[in-house]
């Protein structure tokens, strides 16, 4: 592992660049799977491999995440019984763009946890997993009041005395965009954050989906935007207007005209600085764990974005010669299913909260 320029080890360890005698112990090498050196396969296998999960059937919660609006959001909670309850650690994870709580990441990430004693809720998004009833508003990247909506709810509901936020992409924009947004005021439950393969620089990201090497993904992300789209026109009659959905050839387009002026912003640019957690990152004051594959077909981090990353002491940034987009696929064992990043993050938290002192709730 090593940064894009080589830059050398900073001295604060929760900068973690390398694989040198400084690695904490919570962060292992990252090996890629046979075959699975490039980043498409890593992204693509990763999305679509089978997996042997032991999650028990979830208990389902709509919250109210905007009132304003009355928009709502499905979420899928998996609860230890008992006074274990609000004791647990808790994970809200929360998936990427055109994801869902039935994303495989989702599912892996909660799989882990579950078993591990902890918590588990899985936020849809507003209109994702087939919930576009629940909110007359569309989803979008800057919408991290949703992430603190949510916890909150929950942490009223049962008590609950520690959480840790995990986003996956755009997911990880969000939380990371929250934590920020928190700053010094944190609330004492929240314990740490992690951005996997995270969309912390949108502008630069999605123009690097209109790339012609990564045409097939924004491709497949268009075709279900658009369709997403035009049932909420069916279900909201007169209030979301098709006739932009012609111009819509690239991300950006999309963003330009149907995002922005149907969630506030005058243009794709507006929505991209307003929405991005990097005007935010340097104001995160709890743990934090960045994981990005340098092979990632299409996330971008610009150099202001990462200077602001390696100078916040909370942070901690990992980066991978492969990878992909929410990937890091590495040889599965009889003890390891090989999802690196899952593992990672898991144990990032457990080092995490057993480094923070006792707070009062």
């Amino acid at each position: 592992m090593r940064s894009l320029n080589d830059a050398p080890l900073l001295s604060q360890p929760s900068h973690t660049i390398g694989e040198r005698r400084s690695d904490p112990l919570w962060l292992q090498p990252f090996h890629p799977r046979r075959g699975m050196r490039n980043g498409d396969v890593q992204t693509l296998a990763a999305n679509f491999l089978p997996r042997k999960l032991q999650l028990p059937p979830p208990e389902d919660e709509i919250v109210e995440v905007d009132a304003a609006t009355r928009s709502r959001v499905l979420c899928h909670c998996n609860w230890q019984s008992g006074p274990a309850r609000s004791a647990s650690m808790t994970m809200l994870l929360v998936h990427g763009l055109e994801g869902s709580s039935e994303s495989q990441y989702m599912l892996g990430n909660a799989d882990k946890a579950w078993r591990a004693g902890w918590n588990v809720i899985r936020m849809n998004m507003r209109n994702c997993g087939g919930t576009e009833m629940l909110s007359p508003t569309l989803y979008h990247s800057g919408l991290s009041g949703d992430v603190r909506a949510v916890a909150e709810y929950f942490v009223a509901q049962h008590a609950l005395s520690q959480m840790t936020w995990v986003g996956y992409s755009m997911g990880g924009n969000l939380v990371l965009k929250a934590a920020g947004e928190c700053g010094e005021s944190a609330p004492p439950w929240l314990r740490a954050v992690i951005g996997v393969s995270p969309v912390v620089d949108l502008a630069p990201s999605a123009d690097a989906l209109h790339h012609a090497r990564n045409r097939l993904y924004e491709w497949n992300f268009l075709q279900n935007m658009l369709r997403r789209y035009r049932r909420k026109a069916q279900l909201y009659p007169g209030r979301f207007s098709l006739a932009n959905c012609k111009l819509v050839r690239s991300i950006r387009n999309y963003d330009e005209y149907i995002v922005s002026p149907n969630s506030g912003f005058t243009g794709a640019d507006d929505y991209y600085y307003r929405a991005a957690s990097a005007r935010v990152i340097d104001h995160i004051a709890i743990p934090t764990l960045i994981l990005h594959a340098i092979d990632d077909p299409f996330i971008r981090i610009l150099p202001e974005t990462r200077a602001k990353i390696m100078s916040n002491p909370h942070i901690a940034l990992v980066e991978t010669e492969h990878g992909g987009h929410c990937g890091f696929l590495t040889p599965a064992t009889s003890v390891d299913d090989g999802y690196w990043a899952e593992t990672t993050l898991h144990r990032f938290i457990e080092s995490a909260v057993a480094i923070q002192p006792e707070q009062e709730n």
